[in-house]
């Protein structure tokens, strides 16, 4: 009974992120993927404290799928010249650091990681928010 409840529940959840996928922009994208990875990074860090090994390298491979496939994926290396080449360099570190985490069961290199997603993350969003100043001058000189 329980696992026909929690089938239904995780078609409901993946129908949701599939709708979203579906309608989002190509930042809004990008934004997902990062929140994708950091999310599995909590559950990562949640399942090493309860010594929960399995579980916790699913989460950090998820991490590092989101990583490799998503955010480095989607690197435009011909238009983003020398960012896209660091970023490049980052997203392969940070891929490299969830892989040494996982062998030695590291949670301070988790935390490492999330803080350069966060940071990313952060950064991103920023980008995506429409200039006030613009705007404001956009209806003044129109």
């Amino acid at each position: 009974m329980y696992a026909a409840i929690n089938n239904g529940v995780s078609a409901y959840q993946r129908i949701g992120v599939e709708t979203s996928v579906q309608s989002a922009d190509p930042h809004k994208l990008i934004l997902m993927l990062f929140e994708g990875a950091q999310e599995a990074l909590a559950k990562a860090r949640l399942h090493m404290h309860r010594n929960e090994i399995s579980e916790k390298g699913r989460m950090i491979s998820k991490a590092i799928m989101i990583i490799d496939h998503g955010l480095k994926a989607s690197l435009d290396m011909n238009a983003g010249g020398d960012l896209a080449i660091k970023l490049q360099a980052l997203y392969e570190y940070m891929a490299h650091r969830l892989l040494i985490a996982n062998i030695q069961d590291n949670v301070e290199i988790v935390d490492e990681v999330d803080g350069l997603l966060f940071e990313l993350h952060d950064a991103w969003k920023k980008i995506g928010e429409p200039n006030k100043n613009t705007a404001a001058t956009q209806t003044v000189t129109t």
